[in-house]
């Protein structure tokens, strides 16, 4: 199967897929809870309808299937999944599937909240925003502590920007496990892989689920490094299982010391 394109990047950091609004704000008051009745109901209609809308696109769009999902079986209460960002549409959707009947919440940018439609329902699909002040912060954390309580999973792409059918895994952040530490709660890996589909040009995505992986040290810092370099080895185990590139990442190639000088 040919590739369809090629994307090109500096770093493992490069953003494909920009939305209009990059510098979208939300306010200091941003509510991460909402526990009125209107709000529950409204995010019980839409994250219900969204739910079987994301059966029928990842079964008939993303050909997905999924791998390991005993190893959730017997987890009491809230956890944290980490996962590989490679849809820029289904990874709002797979780990749900991946984890019902439990709902997800998902940590997103602010960002995303710019995007036309879907930005006013991110609030009623679980969406926690790291939001970049004290404030924030603090109420994320007072969001979490609330979710894990009543026994949701939380979702984190650590990876941060989506790179569309990307088939490796890229470096992320020791800091990004400092949240189950902090809690003290399990995580899991979720890879998502690719293989070539006899039927369609797109491939079928196999997602894997591994885990519960715990944090092992002498303090905080130990334990979120244990717990990163668990979740990351078991990506990079997991995605040699991919078989095909549906779109080809290339690094740039960089100018000559004679080419810059001119």
């Amino acid at each position: 199967m040919k590739s369809r394109e090629e994307r090109r990047y500096m770093d493992f950091n490069d953003d494909f897929a920009q939305t209009a609004k990059q510098d979208y704000a939300l306010p200091e008051d941003y509510r991460f809870v909402r526990t009125d009745f209107g709000s529950r109901l409204l995010s019980a209609l839409i994250y219900g309808a969204a739910l079987v809308f994301s059966a029928v696109y990842c079964r008939l769009v993303l050909h997905m299937r999924v791998r390991g999902c005993s190893c959730l079986r017997g987890v009491d209460g809230g956890f944290y999944i980490y996962g590989n960002h490679t849809q820029p549409f289904g990874d709002v959707f797979i780990p749900a599937l991946c984890v019902f009947p439990r709902r997800i919440y998902t940590v997103v940018s602010p960002a995303n909240y710019g995007i036309p439609v879907i930005g006013k329902l991110l609030p009623y699909l679980g969406a926690l925003p790291l939001i970049p002040s004290v404030h924030g912060y603090r109420e994320l954390l007072r969001a979490m502590e609330q979710r894990l309580r009543a026994g949701h999973p939380i979702v984190l792409y650590p990876e941060a920007h989506v790179w569309e059918y990307y088939t490796g895994i890229r470096p992320f952040p020791e800091a990004a496990f400092g949240y189950p530490v902090k809690f003290d709660k399990p995580v899991f890996a979720m890879t998502t892989t690719y293989q070539k589909s006899k039927w369609f040009r797109r491939p079928r995505m196999t997602v894997w689920l591994d885990g519960p992986f715990v944090g092992e040290g002498e303090n905080a810092k130990h334990k979120a490094a244990s717990l990163h370099d668990a979740v990351y080895h078991t990506m990079l185990k997991r995605s040699k299982s991919s078989s095909c590139a549906y779109i080809r990442y290339l690094p740039k190639e960089q100018p000559t010391a004679g080419r810059q000088e001119e």
